[in-house]
């Protein structure tokens, strides 16, 4: 079954850096683009980044341009996403998602995890 499981939130001041990581498991994850999206309070779900199989293309909204890095290391199954020059705005539970085709036609997913918390303080 898949498993994804989120890592590295925590409570930072604005202008902090994190990266979190996405432990993956029970499909073959070098085949699949994968994302992060987050959650705001009181907000529902917006995309943030992309990454392909071979990590050749990156996806991001324009939000989080020039100061997220999305990553992947497929022999450890484990996503990233470093996050630099955090701001209060960037607040939110974040999940990373697998695509549901390994050649999907849009920013589509079908399995996410839990999520972890990244608290941006001002």
């Amino acid at each position: 079954q898949v498993r994804l499981v989120e890592s590295g939130g925590a409570l930072v001041q604005a202008g902090g850096s994190l990266r979190l990581s996405c432990a993956a498991s029970g499909f073959t994850f070098s085949s699949y683009w994968m994302y992060w999206v987050r959650q705001a309070p009181g907000k529902g779900l917006e995309w943030v980044s992309g990454i392909n199989d071979d990590s050749y293309s990156r996806t991001y909204t324009d939000s989080v341009k020039g100061r997220f890095t999305i990553s992947r290391d497929n022999y450890k199954n484990t996503l990233y996403l470093q996050m630099n020059s955090l701001k209060p705005e960037d607040t939110a539970v974040y999940y990373c998602a697998k695509a549901g085709e390994v050649h999907p036609e849009a920013n589509e997913y079908d399995y996410w995890g839990q999520g972890t918390q990244v608290t941006v303080s001002s």
